[in-house]
This record gives C-alpha cells, sequence and structure tokens, in this order.
C-alpha cells in the first residue's frame, strides 16, 4: 500500500481518540530543527494550549489492526475496515516532511494491539526515540501509551514524549468488563499509578532527565453503556485527586459499523458530551464537587442548562451575591462569572465601589449574572420565581461554548 493510502486509513482510524492535546507542554522553538508552524491537511488536528495557541498535530495509528475485540472500537479484530500499518521509519519521515512544510508542530501516535502489547509499544517508543535523537526534532510528540506494557517501555517512551495517555476507556468496571473483556481496569489504574510516580519523581529531582513534562491524560467513552453522569464525574474526579492527570477527555459513543448487539443502537446527544466538559470545569478550576454538580436524586446533567446554573437554581438561598463583599470561592459559583472576570473584579474593587457598569465595562455577560448579584446600583428581584429566572437563563446561554 503506498503511504498515501496508508495516511488516509491511519489518519481516519485516529480520528475517534478525543484525548489529543497539548495542554501543559513547553514552548518549543522549532526553528531550532528546521521546522516552523502549522496550518492543516490530511490526519492533522487543532489542539489548543492554555495560553490560547492552536497547535496543529499530526494525529494517527501506527496501525488499526489489534488483537483486542472491544465492542465500541471500529478497529476492533472482529470489524469488518481496511486495514492498514505504518514502519517505525515511515512514520519518522511523515511527521519530519509535515513538520518542516510547516502543516504541523508536533506529533500524536497511538495504535491498534499487535504481536503483544511489549511490542506495541517498543514500537511506539521507537518513533518517539528516533525522532529526538537521530533528528534533533522540536516538535511536540503525544503518545498513547500500553497498560498492559512492561513498565520499562513506558518509562522509556515518557523519555522522548512530552504527554502520555491511557485510555480508561469506561466510566465503570462494568461497563469495561462487558465491552472490552480483554482489558482490566486494575491494569489500567496500576499504569496511571506508575506514570504518576515517575513524574513526580522528576519534578522532585530537578537534574533528573525529562519525563512526560505535559504529564498524562485519559479518555472516557460517553453512552455506550449505563453509565450515569455521576458515574462519569467520579471517575473523573478520582483521577484527577489520584493520578494527577491534565486532563479527562470525553468522546459521545458512536454508532459503528457491524456494531456489536450489546451497544445502543444511537449515539448520545452532542450536548451530554459538551455538558460533562463544562461540569469537568467545575471540578478543576471553581471548588465544586460532585455532589454539588450531580446529586443523588438527580445522577444526570440537565440538557437545557449548564451545571453551574443548574446548582445556582437549587441554591437559590446563597443569592444575590455582593461583589463588593464576597470572597473568591462564592463569586466563582455566580453563573456567567469565569474565573478571569472574577479575577479581575476582586482587584477592581480594592480601589473602588463596584457599580453595574464596572461589570458591564469588563464584558460580563450581564443577562447571566445579573439576578444572582448586588452592586452599589443594582439589586435583583426578591420574588423573581425560579421556574422564570431558568427560562431567562436557557436564553441567555443560548450559542456560549462554556457558560461559566
Amino acid at each position: 500500500m503506498e503511504i498515501v493510502q496508508k495516511l488516509a486509513v491511519l489518519a481516519d482510524a485516529a480520528k475517534y481518540d478525543a484525548s489529543c492535546a497539548s495542554s501543559g507542554g513547553p514552548k518549543r522553538d522549532s526553528l531550532k530543527s528546521g521546522g516552523i508552524g502549522s496550518t492543516e491537511g490530511m490526519g492533522i488536528c487543532h489542539a489548543y494550549a492554555p495560553d490560547g495557541r492552536c497547535i496543529s498535530l499530526l494525529k494517527i495509528l501506527l496501525t488499526n489492526f489489534c488483537t483486542y475485540d472491544c465492542a465500541y472500537c471500529i478497529n476492533r479484530r472482529s470489524s469488518n475496515v481496511a486495514r492498514a500499518r505504518f514502519s517505525v521509519d515511515e512514520v519518522v519521515k511523515l511527521t519530519l516532511d509535515f513538520y518542516k512544510r510547516n502543516y504541523i508542530e508536533g506529533l500524536f501516535l497511538s495504535s491498534g494491539i499487535i504481536r503483544s502489547p511489549d511490542y506495541t509499544m517498543e514500537q511506539l517508543g521507537l518513533v518517539a526515540r528516533k525522532l529526538r535523537l537521530d533528528h534533533r526534532f522540536g516538535g511536540y510528540i503525544h503518545l498513547k501509551t500500553i497498560p498492559d506494557a512492561a513498565p520499562e517501555l513506558i518509562t522509556e517512551a515518557g523519555r522522548w514524549a512530552d504527554r502520555l495517555s491511557i485510555n480508561v476507556e469506561m466510566p465503570t468496571e462494568t461497563g469495561l468488563a462487558s465491552l472490552a473483556p480483554e482489558k482490566n481496569l486494575r491494569d489500567i489504574r496500576a499504569a496511571m499509578g506508575s506514570l504518576r510516580l515517575k513524574i513526580d519523581e522528576t519534578l522532585e529531582e530537578k537534574r533528573a532527565p525529562r519525563f512526560a513534562p505535559a504529564g498524562q491524560s485519559t479518555q472516557m467513552i460517553v453512552g455506550a453503556d449505563a453509565a450515569k453522569d455521576r458515574d462519569v464525574l467520579e471517575t473523573s474526579d478520582n483521577l484527577y485527586r489520584n493520578y494527577r492527570l491534565r486532563r479527562v477527555y470525553y468522546s459521545a459513543f458512536s454508532p459503528i459499523p457491524d456494531a456489536s448487539r450489546v451497544l445502543p443502537p444511537l449515539a448520545p446527544p452532542l450536548m451530554r458530551e459538551h455538558r460533562l466538559y463544562q461540569a469537568d470545569w467545575l471540578l478543576r478550576f471553581y471548588g465544586f464537587t460532585v455532589d454539588d454538580i450531580v446529586p443523588l436524586d438527580a445522577p444526570d446533567l440537565p440538557a437545557d442548562i449548564d451545571p453551574k446554573t443548574a446548582w445556582a437554581l437549587r441554591h437559590r438561598e446563597q443569592f444575590p451575591v455582593d461583589v463588593n463583599r464576597a470572597d473568591r470561592e462564592t463569586l466563582l459559583r455566580v453563573p456567567g462569572l469565569g474565573v478571569r472576570n472574577v479575577e479581575r473584579l476582586l482587584e477592581l474593587r480594592l480601589v473602588k465601589t463596584l457599580r453595574y457598569d464596572d461589570l458591564v465595562k469588563l464584558r460580563v455577560p450581564m443577562k447571566r449574572v445579573a439576578p444572582f448579584i448586588i452592586t452599589a446600583d443594582h439589586r435583583p428581584r426578591a420574588d423573581a420565581e425560579t421556574a422564570n429566572l431558568r427560562r431567562t437563563q436557557i436564553t441567555a446561554t443560548q450559542g456560549d461554548l462554556f457558560g461559566a
């Protein structure tokens, strides 16, 4: 098969992996190694760093052959799809060619399991090693690691990659056992634990060789089993706290050709995936707990309204909040106030008493915020009905990407 044909097959096969991001990676000077920047093309995806940089990555599989038969995976052993396989040198050459032509700034490389987990992991690590040592590649490298592989092979990969990721795949152990019986959640967690220890070790020893400086991430498939949103967020919260993951990515289940009968016939609404990302943000940056976001009596996130607003409407007794007196943690719970605006408000009120127009000048979305705050010249109606307020908030958030 020609390399362009392989690229078409293996780039398409990689598109189902959502855990492709470069946040946390250092800013690299690609001029030092002959490359420059990014545009787009076959197999190229766009990831965004925390500072807003758009980073283009070549996103491919080493191969879509696989010895596993996970029901939700289009590349499973029993799937009737076109198969292809790159050699290590072909991936290296493709990456360098794209990089030097200003198409990409890095590589995201995953793979089906071939021969054995150790063999597959060795091949992935060899790509990164050749890029770094033989070609002085200065771009970003994200490798998908194989949890069943020998620890020394994963450690070797971490020496050359910026980020490593191990997909937990399903939110619950029951879901994984039913849809991917050849995978073991304990092995996945053990591999994540080993990565965390190695990352922590190199951070403490400043002179130690670099090891996955952008940390580790994972992906969960949503909607392929009966797991509730609370199950998903409990798993994410555990991963953040115990394994210090940089990101958990959520991928709405997509029906695949020749699907197993154990899978649902329809994909879940994409809004569910979006709400989970919003809830994930609240866990990581806003001080919310899983119980705050999805109480036991309501284990799924509402589709019509964002999770922070849903919490505020359930806790009307805590509002309105005086923006001239409230602490940071309280302000972060106001619908429509994001982290950046809260910091600006805290700074501004050191020198003046905040008025309604001050928030307008900061471009605070007042249609969302006004019903929940008090300023020197504004106080919301005390008798506002929750149902009406909910309708107002739904209208105000239409088109919002996040809806803080």
